[in-house]
Formats: structure tokens, sequence, C-alpha cells
């Protein structure tokens, strides 16, 4: 049970890496995508979000339409979200229609931000499902799951937090992704929580993924902006522009249209982790995007917005992310060089060889909670 149904490379990737790690962890599992039932949102962006899905999707093409960018990549944006599920959910494992059966021997709740219930998303809001309430399932787990942005003290203001807490001691096991999450596990339980990479770090796309392009996908030198449409502001657009001018780059952009792109690419999930192969760089302000600069050695700058109010941040994931693989000169913020940032050493060698050192500490935990489905009454 994940955000698998989300329109976002990094949702479908996480899932699909979580499956094909569950695969490994139990080679005779049959392992299945199920659904969760949207929650009613707790807060409403600080009245500015959206009360229903439709008009959630009239806000995001709102969104593109303001962003200074052609109309031809707005269209195709338009587009690659209209037709996200039609296209890629099949690649992923994912059924036409969802799957609400939880007559399972297992159900394994990650990853990605399954336990932010403090959020305005109309198509997750406060779903309790996603805590395993109620599921007749004969064991329930947790791999690498995340509260996001939300707080121990956002759920004490919306009064969840005792209902929580109560859902997550009928775990049989818990595993969380961030410090935050971890903190929060043992404030309502008492115990502190492993924690464990995101399954895209945790699976070795690069090396095992046969859908993942060799080829070079775009001729010219590139440098890559990843993020959702719009978020970059303009100095932020302006410095990706100088950057690739000095190295004669175009700007392709993925995810969402920027202002500094020459073009927004539409690709499929795999396809996209073979753009990052071979970028010459990478700006972002996402936590999967700086994954997929990690996975391929890239140069890459990271971007982190701290929380306001309700709105949208991703200080605790991001941060949490960078310290962990001793990545924090990779953050760049507005004002600061873009350029020492991109050019700063990364020694990726080290890099990598905390991330297999995680990568077996994964299918460690994951192979002891399925090897204990059979004894769960």
């Amino acid at each position: 049970m994940s955000m698998q149904r989300i329109f976002n490379y990094g949702s479908s990737l996480q899932a699909y890496g979580l499956r094909r790690l569950l695969e490994a962890a139990d080679p005779e599992a049959q392992v299945s995508f199920v659904d969760y039932e949207p929650g009613r949102p707790l807060v409403q962006d600080g009245g500015s979000a959206p009360r229903s899905s439709f008009a959630r999707a009239a806000q995001k093409v709102r969104e593109v339409v303001e962003v200074d960018a052609s109309w031809r990549d707005r269209l195709r944006f338009v587009d690659h979200k209209r037709r996200y599920g039609e296209r890629y959910f099949g690649q992923i494992g994912i059924t036409p229609e969802p799957n609400r059966d939880l007559d399972l021997d297992l159900q394994v709740v990650g990853s990605d931000e399954v336990f932010n219930c403090v959020q305005a998303n109309t198509r997750v809001g406060y779903s309790r499902d996603l805590f395993g309430h109620g599921s007749p399932a004969r064991g329930v787990v947790s791999y690498a799951a995340s509260f996001g942005n939300t707080s121990l003290e956002k759920l004490q203001r919306f009064g969840i937090a005792e209902e929580v807490g109560t859902d997550l001691a009928r775990f049989d096991a818990l595993s969380v992704r961030d410090d935050n999450s971890a903190s929060i596990v043992e404030a309502l339980l008492g115990t502190r929580p492993p924690v464990h990479v995101d399954p895209v770090l945790a699976h070795p796309f690069m090396e095992t993924e046969q859908a993942i392009p060799a080829g070079r996908l775009h001729e010219r030198p590139y440098v890559i902006v990843y993020g959702y449409s719009g978020r970059l502001g303009r100095a932020e657009n302006a410095a990706v522009r100088e950057q690739a001018a000095r190295h004669r780059a175009d700007v392709l952009s993925f995810g969402g249209v920027q202002e500094s792109a020459d073009r927004f690419v539409e690709c499929s999930p795999f396809e996209l982790l073979a753009y990052f192969r071979d970028a010459e760089a990478v700006v972002t302000d996402t936590f999967h995007g700086t994954i997929f600069s990690m996975l391929n050695r890239r140069p890459f700058a990271t971007i982190v917005r701290p929380s306001r109010g309700h709105a949208y941040g991703n200080e605790e994931k991001l941060m949490y992310l960078l310290r962990t693989f001793g990545l924090t000169a990779q953050r760049w913020d507005q004002g600061s060089d873009l350029q020492g940032v991109l050019e700063g050493d990364v020694d990726y060698d080290t890099v990598h060889r905390l991330v297999d050192d995680e990568r077996g500490r994964t299918l460690e935990y994951l192979r002891a909670v399925t090897g204990k489905v059979g004894c769960v009454e």
C-alpha cells in the first residue's frame, strides 16, 4: 500500500522499487499493489487549497498557465498528467482500477509520505487506511514510511495524535525514512523505529532494470531542472540559464514546466532515469530528484524549502537525506553561487559504499518481516 497512483515519477519508482525489493526478499511471494481510500484533508493550505479533486485539477492547470513557458510545453505537460496512468501504470504493475482487497498474508505500508496525514492533498488527506486501521491482513508492517512535513505538534493540534499512535501500535514492525518520522513514532509509542532508505536508493535500478534505455536520449549536452511546475523563482531560473549557457547546454525540465527550460520532456519513469544518467548537471527541489542524481553520480544542486504554515516544505526529508550521505554541500540557497555547488567535488565512491550498506540493511529487514508471515496469528 503505497502512493503508486500519484502521477509523479518519484511516487511510481519508489512503489515499483519496493515491490522489487519484496520479491527479492521472498522470491516465492506474490507481491501486488493495494490501494487506500483517501480521507478528508485536515488542512486547506492556509485557506487556498482546493476542496475537491476537480478543483485541484483546475488549480494545477492554473499553475501551469502562470509559468512563463511556451504553450507547446504547457500543453505537453497537461497531456503528460492526463495520460500518465494510461501510459505508465502497466510498466509499474499497477492495475487500471483500484485494488482494495486486503485479505493478505502481509500488508506492507510504504514508502514515500504515506504517514503525511496533515496535508491538503485531496488524493490523500487523512486516510487511516495508510495506518493499517481495520486491515484484515494477517500482518501489517511499514517500510521507509515518512510523515513528510507532518510534525508531532500538527498531530496534536488536529487532535489525531492518540489515534495515530493507537494505529501504529498495531503494526507488527515499523520502519521509517527520516529522523522526523522516527521522532514522531518514538514520541507516540516510546520506542524508536529503524530508519531505512527510500526504495529508489535501496533497489539497484541502474544495474538491474532492463527497461532503462541504454542509449543517450538527447543528442546535445543538457542540464535537468526537476521540480513541480513553476516552483523555481525568477532568480533561480536565471541562475540555471546562466549555468547552462556556460556549458553550451540545453535546459530540459521533467515533472513540471519551468521558466528556465528550453523544453519540457514527456517520458516514462524508466526513461527519466536514463535522462538523469546522461545529464551534465541537475537542479532540483525534490527528494526523488536528489536521489535520481545520486544514483547516477551526477553533479547536482538541491533547493531546500522550509515549511511555512501548511504550505509545502521539504526541509525535514531533504536535509536528513543530504546529511546521511555527506552531501550537505549540494544544498543551493537562493543568492548563493550555483556554479560553486554544481562544480564541487562529490565523493561518490563513499556515497555509494553507504548506499550499498543501506541496501544490505533493507534486505535484512524485509527478509525478517516476510519470514514472519506464516507465524502471524
